[in-house]
């Protein structure tokens, strides 16, 4: 037979996402590339590329870059804080409140480094201003969270000051917490955010 005669196969028909998946593919993709150590600014090009689609493709989905970060700080928020207050719920003994929403963060923040750079403020340097702020009050939220913890906690130790220890206590730990985050992305990604974790839980509640 002449192959000359056979008709060609036609290419599959690209599938077409369903509604809101091509959102999330887009922030996916973002968290992706932040995950590389050392990147510089993510331009909407490259994005563009890395999925395959126009510019032009992206902005139907988020009217700019900075709507794209928004969306990751989101699902920060939302992860962590959905999980922190269910802690809170659940856990009678403060201590063990305090001990298991700092690791939540950190292992967090390890499992998705790509986050941790938006986390710290190192992906956010050169974009809008609002969202370092946003993710700011993100981090004044998570130390008033604390705080609850380490006032019940001294105040059940007897404390004579327990608003001040519950505010000190609370700074320490969100700075301990961001202190990690950055070490984490200055060094590529290499010292993990839960090194030594329960050591330092107990030098924080001792």
């Amino acid at each position: 037979m002449n192959d000359d005669l056979i008709p060609a196969a036609e290419p599959a028909p690209r599938k077409r996402p369903k509604p809101g998946e091509r959102r999330v593919q887009i922030l996916e993709a973002l968290a992706t590339m932040l995950e590389q150590p050392g990147a510089d600014r993510i331009t909407t090009a490259a994005l563009a590329a890395r999925l395959e689609v126009s510019e032009a493709a992206l902005y139907r989905h988020f009217a700019s870059k900075a709507q794209m970060f928004e969306g990751l700080i989101d699902f920060i928020e939302q992860s962590l804080f959905t999980l922190a207050n269910q802690i809170m719920e659940r856990e009678a003994d403060p201590g063990v409140q305090i001990a298991r929403i700092l690791g939540l963060v950190l292992q967090f923040a390890e499992k998705n480094p790509g986050m941790a750079r938006v986390m710290v403020g190192d992906a956010l340097v050169f974009e809008h201003d609002r969202l370092a702020v946003r993710m700011n009050q993100a981090f004044e939220r998570l130390e008033s969270l604390l705080r609850q913890g380490y006032k019940v906690r001294a105040e059940a130790r007897g404390s004579q000051t327990p608003t001040v220890d519950a505010q000190t206590g609370a700074s320490l730990a969100t700075s301990v917490i961001l202190g990690r985050l950055h070490r984490f992305t200055r060094t590529g990604f290499k010292r993990l955010p839960t090194e030594h974790l329960d050591a330092t839980l107990r030098q924080l509640l001792a």
